[in-house]
């Protein structure tokens, strides 16, 4: 029977942690306060400031789910002392750093004191009971008042003594608990049980079974704002002061400070809170209370001027010092108790793997504190509007809360799910609910079976032929959309948009950001919604970005900040790529998938080659006349209506998606929850896979976004915009013609030969460009860059041809028990959804190598350091390739090479179905 009591010394436990936790915390954010002197000596950009600042936070949180798992493995005491040390002596050593970059090392060091967060949850939850776990690491996590120890105090010795010495203090008080720590407490209750029994602690793979669950990752969302967000606003917020009312450091440390007291003592209170109300609870009032101070919060200073009757009437809005104060005072006390509402959660549903799940939930939490303060810095220099770190927080607590309360709503209806049923819509129209009368819907298919050749050649052919080809074009005017910047952007200077190259490159990169990370939902979405449904809502929610490019270009006073949007949501097009390839997969049978997937992806990503080659032609002409819009005059004195770039795909949009809700299907067999799709995170391959197409398709996609602007800058002297279609155009046309080769040479080595080429294309490049001021360079440098793309078409099909060998093997192996069909539906369904995930992966290649690119340029002058980069990574990718796949032992070489033929029962051909080919099967019922 479980105790009720807490175990004999528990109080001395919990308070020795908490102290050391609020030193280890003090650490932690230490830059927040030297990181501005820093800057100032090193002149750093906000970027710089913000990477600087995050540092510290990467580590501790990256750190979190090994030492979660480790303080369950060998006990917290050691491996809290361990931690605190190792942190000290980082800190200590930060103080003879003297330039940017062994700052950035020394800070990797000096972040494992934000690791011990999850040494020390383990360690104080052994300690007690579940009914006051909430409080106990409610009043553990109050550590978090370290932050405002370093607000408090820093400051006086960095103006006395510098900053070296206030890192030599610092390391000097961790060290001091540190030892304090080791002599004056003791092993956990469960740690000492274990050893007195001499038993082993759980494997890794076993501490981290529980992560597949969907629920931990919402917890981890959950953590990522109220955690992460406070720790992004201990750092930012000092700077923020200084730079918005003008403050000295010590006046915006005190003033930061009355964020971070509440946000870390009122923690403990939320965990009592959270013991006595429910976590549910207390986490709905900390999201809700929180979106209305994020909104007040990001409204920017802001001039109006009415054209009233009797003339203009002029009035502004600003947010002063003191009502700023109070509101992040009330943000801070209600984002304290949502830290502890999370906590409450885990001990309780995973009471076994209390160091692995939250060490995942806290460094999710963590990674939040690393990557906001970058976000915050980065736009606001991309902005130039300081309250934009609250749009972007107001952004995440509203998507937190939609998803909590529509996951509470599930379980709801699951727990009522019976009775639910049968009910009736209307009462009053009881009579008239009934399944003969109201059947499923028109698209959806109930009986699908591919693999079964009768029924393939009588039904399924036809039926996937007709899906497939609504799916192309779908896809085509998803990367048109989503690729339109990347010619839009050449187009504004001439058009009156004064934008720096830098500023020019983000707006070719941002979509591919965007793209990326909805396909990582989007890959999901087909089992969920299904393939029709879902196909038309995507489809027709591209009108958005369409409509809004169109109406923005028009002016050149629209703010940088509207470009920045829209270019954001160009991303709806690049996340269609990953519920359209698993969608088409359900639908073929493996023997054609890969040339299936070939012509959706290959045809599909002809929209890029398509938008470089029409939009610098229709925006030459007013094509919509009056409705169109005014041209606008360039300083050659020509017209062009840059509007046509949007507008040209509203008519198609529109007639595709009514193409998609009427002529597509839906497949009963393809439905999955995410919880039974998250099985491919534990599928080793899945991460392998996604590493090789981030090579191929990341590689296509990310050229075809940079592709012109770096033809431009660095070939001004020619016409470059009239050929850089031909890129895209032989990567698209290259994957959809060759899927064939994978299906009958095996993916495994037409990918290995495919990165071969690839590296020594880029060494081509590199070639040219340092050569280009010679005659024919450019053209060189052009016929390396369409290898590549030739190369990346070719990758693109035989990496997805891939997967599926893969997963038929993997099933097979990992889940014996199960019958032929279920296994090759399991297959099927694993692969569907390692194709969207690895997809939304690679799809990062459309941010990362435009981006890439200005950067090179910026910090050397030319883009050769990002090309070398990528030639590294290739080298990489076909080191991994022959490893895994193709080398005599690997995964797929006896499969490509022709191996031992797959045994047959009592000597004939069997279908999918378990029945002998040409037996009578049932005609697939289409409703």
């Amino acid at each position: 029977m479980a105790t009720t009591h807490a175990a004999p010394g528990a109080s001395k436990a919990l308070w020795l942690s908490t102290i050391a936790f609020t030193v280890c915390f003090s650490v932690w954010t230490l830059f927040a306060i030297i990181g501005v002197q820093i800057k100032n000596e090193l002149g750093l950009s906000e970027s710089e400031f913000g990477l600087l600042v995050g540092t510290p936070i990467l580590t501790g949180s990256l750190s979190r789910v090994l030492l979660g798992i480790w303080t369950d493995q060998y006990g917290g005491r050691v491996v809290y002392v361990i931690t605190m040390v190792a942190a000290a002596i980082a800190t200590y050593l930060l103080s003879y750093a003297t330039s940017y970059p062994w700052m950035l090392v020394a800070a990797l060091g000096v972040g494992l004191a934000g690791g011990s967060f999850a040494v020390g949850v383990a360690y104080v939850s052994k300690w007690y009971p579940p009914e006051q776990q909430g409080t106990a690491l409610g009043i553990f996590g109050a550590g978090n008042v370290g932050a405002a120890v370093t607000k408090f105090v820093a400051p006086f010795v960095l103006v006395a003594f510098g900053w070296q010495t206030v890192a030599v203090v610092w390391a000097s008080a961790l060290a001091l608990v540190a030892i304090v720590f080791w002599l004056t407490t003791d092993d956990d209750p469960e740690t000492k049980a274990r050893r007195a029994r001499a038993e082993k602690p759980r494997g890794l793979l076993q501490q981290l079974a529980p992560l597949r669950h969907q629920q931990v990752w919402r917890f981890s969302l959950y953590y990522f704002f109220v955690f992460g967000g406070f720790v992004a606003l201990a750092l930012w917020l000092p700077r923020y002061m200084i730079g918005v009312y003008q403050l000295d450091i010590e006046s915006a440390g005190m003033l930061a400070a009355l964020y971070s007291i509440p946000a870390s003592l009122f923690r403990a209170y939320g965990g009592h809170l959270s013991d006595r109300y429910g976590a549910r609870t207390i986490l709905y009032w900390a999201f809700g209370v929180s979106l209305v101070c994020l909104l007040m919060l990001s409204y920017p200073e802001t001039d109006y001027v009415i054209h009233g009757i009797k003339g203009p009437i002029a009035f502004s809005t600003r947010m002063d010092l003191v009502p700023f104060v109070v509101t992040i005072f009330i943000l801070g006390f209600f984002m304290s108790l949502g830290k502890a509402a999370v906590y409450k959660y885990i001990p309780i549903y995973y009471s076994d793997h209390v160091g692995a799940v939250g060490g995942l939930v806290g460094m999710i939490g963590g990674l939040g504190g690393f990557v906001l303060p970058i976000a915050f810095g980065v736009m606001a220099d991309l902005t130039n509007i300081w309250t934009s770190c609250f749009m972007l927080l107001f952004l995440i607590v509203a998507v937190s809360l939609g998803w909590m309360m529509f996951s509470i709503r599930q379980m709801e209806h699951r727990a009522a799910g019976e009775v639910l049923d049968k009910l009736a819509p209307l009462a009053e129209l009881d009579h008239v609910h009934s399944h003969e009368k109201h059947p499923a819907h028109h698209g959806l298919i109930e009986d699908w079976r591919p693999e079964d050749e009768e029924f393939w050649e009588t039904t399924g052919r036809r039926i996937a032929r007709r899906n497939l080809w609504i799916s192309i074009p779908a896809l085509l005017l998803a990367f048109a959309v989503w690729m339109v910047w990347s010619v839009v952007v050449a187009k504004l200077p001439a058009v009156g948009f004064t934008y720096s190259t830098d500023q020019l490159f983000w707006l070719a990169a941002l979509p591919g950001l965007s793209g990326a990370t909805f396909r990582i939902f989007y890959s999901f979405m087909v089992p969920i919604v299904g393939g029709r449904v879902w196909t038309a809502l995507t489809t027709a929610s591209l009108l958005i970005p369409a409509f809004g490019i169109g109406y923005a270009v028009q002016n050149p006073d629209t703010p940088y900040l509207l470009f920045l949007v829209l270019a954001l949501l160009c991303g709806f097009g690049g996340g269609n790529f990953a519920s359209s390839m698993a969608n088409i997969s359900f639908f073929y049978p493996k023997k054609e998938k890969g040339n299936a997937l070939a012509l959706n992806a290959g045809l599909g990503n002809l929209g890029v080659s398509v938008t470089q080659f029409i939009v610098p032609i229709v925006v030459t002409a007013g094509v919509f006349g009056v409705i169109g819009g005014n041209p606008q005059e360039t300083s050659e004195g020509t017209k062009l209506w840059v509007q046509n770039a949007g507008f040209i795909w509203v008519p198609f949009l529109i007639v595709t998606t009514i193409a998609a809700w009427f002529g597509m299907n839906d497949l009963a067999t393809a439905k999955a929850s995410f919880a039974e799709q998250a099985v491919i995170f534990q599928r080793k391959h899945n991460w392998i896979m996604c590493w090789l197409y981030t090579g191929t398709f990341g590689s296509f996609i990310g050229y075809s976004a940079g592709f012109p602007l770096l033809a431009k800058t660095q070939f001004p002297e020619v016409d470059s915009l009239q050929y850089v279609f031909l890129g895209p155009l032989v990567g698209a046309l290259s994957r959809a013609a060759t899927g064939w080769i994978s299906d009958k040479w095996g993916g495994g080595r037409v990918t290995l030969c495919v990165f071969a080429v690839m590296i020594a294309a880029v060494g081509g490049v590199l070639f040219f460009l340092g050569i280009k001021d010679q005659p024919g360079a450019f053209w060189g440098f052009f016929a390396m860059f369409l290898i590549l793309f030739f190369a990346t078409g070719v990758g693109n099909a035989s990496t997805f041809q891939m997967i599926p060998a893969i997963m038929r093997k993997e099933v097979g192996r990992l889940m014996p028990g199960k019958s032929a069909i279920e296994q090759t539906r399991q297959a099927d369904k694993e692969s569907a959804a390692i194709i969207g995930f690895t997809s939304a992966v690679a799809a990062y290649g459309a941010f990362f190598i435009p981006k890439a690119y200005g950067s090179s340029i910026a910090a050397s002058g030319g883009p050769e350091l990002a090309l070398w980069g990528f030639l590294v990574f290739y080298v990489t990718c076909l080191a991994v390739t022959w490893w895994f796949y193709t080398r005599p032992g690997g995964l797929l070489h006896d499969v490509e090479r022709g191996g031992p033929p797959s045994a047959k029962e009592g000597g004939r051909k069997r279908s999918s179905a378990g029945k002998p080919a040409g037996a009578p099967i049932p005609a697939a019922s289409v409703q």
